[in-house]
């Protein structure tokens, strides 16, 4: 950081004040060197143009100007400062819209007269204009506001005026929005004066539920409901074309003229893509790269590719690549196109001979080891000549060089300090796609940003982690002259109690402590399908975690309320018993009778299915205590009776049957319809004449909400691991109704949960996963 001399620093504060920045902005002004020196050289400028002192006005404005301007137009900052001295651009709105004119018109040589009229220069708004425009709009919404009087939204008044009358001040438009709305429906009555306070009421009530919510309802009042929602409401990107106007973006001499050609091949429409690297399964993280990407291009009617990043040929696998389209599929989108880097091999080599013939990249001969670190000094291969670097890139190309022996290196020092990013690195391992083709790969900094630009991608967004290239983004594509999409970043997701990586993930497998990828206690997107989560729970949960840039982490929680919406519609009823107890009913009608369960209580219509009922059924051995402790126990005891779900009947127990442990393993009832006298305290799931059946139960596979940090768990994340992760149930009941029913089939199972029938299930015996348990009720009991 630059050391700036205190008479300069005394001399920039002194000006700073007499345009009427109070001590304390002054004082932090000079904090920010290159914010301190420009406003300052503006000062100077604007003092050559002046005529007598600098009002406090004028002073506002340029402090404005000088903050507010872009990058890309800061060369224009010389003739916002004339303007402002010469009382040409007198209020914000004019300012701003000079702004805005400069920065959607680039290209050089200005249009004053066009720039004059846009800005409002020579504009100035009267009061009977003001009070006409009013008029005007108060007329065309006159029998709204005689309806709703000041229930009325005052705000599109105001919206509405202020189009009519551009370069109006708004306070002056808002107070003759006032005088006249009083004029026409007079004095606020008291029916106006109770609505609006049981209307400020309900706002206050809402500000309290987003402050003390749950995390799961806290975080569903920061999100939206659907990535439609979320991207039409609440997240704004440029259009396309419009990259020039967004912040940080690099213009060149050739920016427009390549804009102009890019909107004619993609014809204005949105283009995202979506370039996981082949090399692992997808997990929870990718869910909402995928949902950005494709739900970005489907909200906006655009195109979104699968685009490969196959430029690692040592760890790829077709598996991954079957694998990864797969999820992209049981979510929900389809590829606009299938791609992969190696499409553009041919492409990137030729770019990277442009680069070399500019000057911009020569082959080193450091060692990895020599490029790594803070500040390393510059490569002693630098200073090579074009032709020397052209010869020896072929030769790498040839494969004249053994692994880690050359690189190609961009020549570049970018803004955070990192220099000489690599190119192109030696490989001799046979690629999945071009075999033994090529011997040299480009790696991400290189491929990631001139891929996008081949397929002339409008919206390259990725996760946070890569905010640090984007300057080596706009830079290389440049540096080569080709299209230059722009590079949006949002926060990664970040889920608690879990481990993604995928070098964890084969450290948990390779230990026994899960079984596989989709093991349904990881967070894959395989395990996710395979424990019964539906793909629209999973979009929800994107969706409702919103893009922002700030890093968090996620209660996993969160997701379980979204599944619980999903599954609470679409997963029909039924009856099992996790761990049974056989029940003789003494006194029931001889043979078996039939008994209707609808399908979705809360919709009859929706169908039903018919479950055996015989002297013999099954309940929970929790449902009954035969020394009950809780008084707030309210099922089977032996003073106390119970009922039958569906079945309309209440059971009273007679005799207790023991094993020789002492353990119930048998009860006798009676039984005796359900009417009011009789009624019971609660009603127990059962079930007849069963299928024998597995159940696992899933609990969090880790004790810290972050495993991997030391801080929390200081043996590593496996000394973390929760080993009544999954229980098994093997011998559960199911009624028969189940049988038939296929993989992923998913159901409630009555008070215990949401279950999913999992791929081990064989004709002999069904497996079902918990997927979620149902939302905790202190009635259970």
């Amino acid at each position: 950081m630059a050391v700036v001399d205190e008479n300069v620093a005394g001399r920039r504060y002194s000006k700073f004040v007499e345009i009427g920045l109070s001590e304390q902005k002054a004082k932090e002004t000079l904090k920010n060197e290159v914010l301190s020196q420009s406003l300052f050289e503006a000062i100077l400028e604007a003092e050559r143009h002046l005529v007598g002192p600098m009002s406090k006005s004028k002073g506002t404005l340029l402090y404005n100007a000088v903050t507010k301007i872009k990058s890309q137009i800061s060369g224009h900052l010389p003739l916002l400062v004339r303007y402002i001295a010469e009382g040409k651009l007198d209020s914000e709105l004019k300012l701003s819209a000079a702004l805005e004119f400069l920065l959607a018109h680039p290209e050089p040589p200005l249009d004053v007269a066009a720039f004059d009229e846009f800005s409002g220069v020579g504009v100035q708004v009267t009061p009977d204009q003001i009070e006409k425009a009013v008029e005007e709009t108060l007329g065309d919404h006159r029998e709204a506001l005689l309806k709703k009087r000041y229930q009325f939204n005052m705000g599109i008044l105001l919206a509405e005026a202020r189009k009519k009358l551009r370069f109006a001040e708004g306070k002056f438009i808002k107070n003759e929005v006032d005088l006249q709305v009083l004029h026409l429906l007079g004095p606020k009555t008291e029916a106006d004066l109770a609505a609006k306070t049981v209307k400020q009421r309900k706002l206050d009530n809402s500000v309290v539920l987003s402050v003390d919510a749950h995390p799961e309802e806290q975080e569903e009042c920061s999100g939206a409901s659907t990535m439609e929602e979320l991207f039409r409401n609440k997240v704004h990107l440029h259009k396309p074309g419009e990259n020039h106007k967004t912040d940080g973006y690099v213009i060149t001499p050739k920016t427009m003229a390549h804009l102009r050609n890019h909107l004619k091949i993609t014809g204005g429409k949105v283009r995202t893509r979506f370039p996981p690297e082949p090399n692992g399964i997808l997990h929870i993280g990718h869910a909402k790269a995928i949902n950005v990407n494709f739900g970005y291009a489907r909200v906006f009617d655009g195109l979104c590719f699968l685009r490969y990043d196959d430029t690692n040929p040592e760890k790829e696998e077709e598996r991954f690549f079957s694998g990864i389209q797969d999820m992209v599929q049981w979510l929900g989108y389809e590829p606009s196109r299938v791609t992969h880097a190696s499409d553009y091999f041919k492409d990137l080599y030729s770019l990277a001979v442009k680069l070399i013939q500019r000057g911009l990249a020569y082959v080193c001969h450091q060692s990895a080891e020599e490029m790594k670190g803070m500040d390393p000094a510059p490569s002693p291969y630098r200073t090579r000549s074009v032709q020397e670097n052209l010869r020896l890139f072929e030769d790498m190309r040839k494969g004249k060089y053994a692994e880690g022996e050359a690189t190609l290196r961009m020549r570049v020092t970018l803004e955070e300090g990192k220099q000489d990013p690599v190119a192109y690195r030696i490989r001799y391992v046979p690629h999945i796609r071009t075999k033994d083709t090529w011997c040299i790969y480009p790696t991400y900094d290189f491929t990631h940003c001139l891929c996008d630009s081949l397929e002339h991608i409008t919206h390259s967004l990725c996760t946070k982690e890569f905010q640090s290239r984007r300057s080596s983004y706009y830079w290389l594509c440049n540096a080569v002259d080709v299209y230059c999409p722009v590079q949006w970043e949002y926060s990664r997701l970040n889920l608690n109690y879990t481990v993604v990586s995928k070098r964890k993930i084969a450290k948990l497998i390779e230990e026994g402590i899960v079984r596989d990828w989709d093991d349904p206690r990881l967070y894959t997107l395989s395990a996710l399908r395979r424990r019964g989560v539906p793909p629209e729970a999973v979009n929800t949960f994107c969706a409702k975690l919103g893009l922002t840039g700030s890093q968090s982490s996620v209660d996993p929680s969160m997701l379980d309320a979204c599944v619980r919406d999903v599954l609470n519609c679409t997963a029909p009823r039924a009856m099992c018993v996790v761990e049974p107890l056989k029940v003789v009913i003494t006194n029931a009608p001889s043979g078996q009778s039939k008994v209707t369960v609808p399908d979705y209580p809360s919709e009859p219509e929706r169908g039903s299915h018919t479950i055996t009922l015989s002297e013999v059924i099954y309940i929970e051995q929790s449902d009954f205590r035969e020394t009950p402790n809780d008084k707030g126990y309210r099922r089977l005891t032996p003073k106390q009776s119970v009922g039958l779900r569906h079945a309309g009947l209440v059971i009273s127990l007679l005799q207790v049957i023991k094993d020789e442990l002492g353990e119930p393993k048998e009860l006798r009832v009676t039984c005796q319809p359900a009417t009011d006298k009789n009624k019971p305290r609660a009603f127990i799931h059962w079930v007849s004449d069963p299928l024998i059946c597995e159940v696992r139960l899933y609990d969090q596979l880790f004790f810290h909400e972050n495993p991997e940090d030391p801080n929390e768990v200081s043996g590593g994340f496996l000394s973390d691991c929760n080993k009544d992760a999954m229980v098994c149930c093997p011998n559960a009941m199911v009624d028969k109704s189940m049988a038939g029913i296929n993989v992923l089939d998913k159901f409630q199972f009555e008070r215990l949960g949401y279950f999913c029938v999992d791929q081990d299930t064989s004709p002999q015996k069904i497996v079902f996963n918990r997927t979620v348990t149902l939302k905790k009720d202190a009635s259970k009991n």
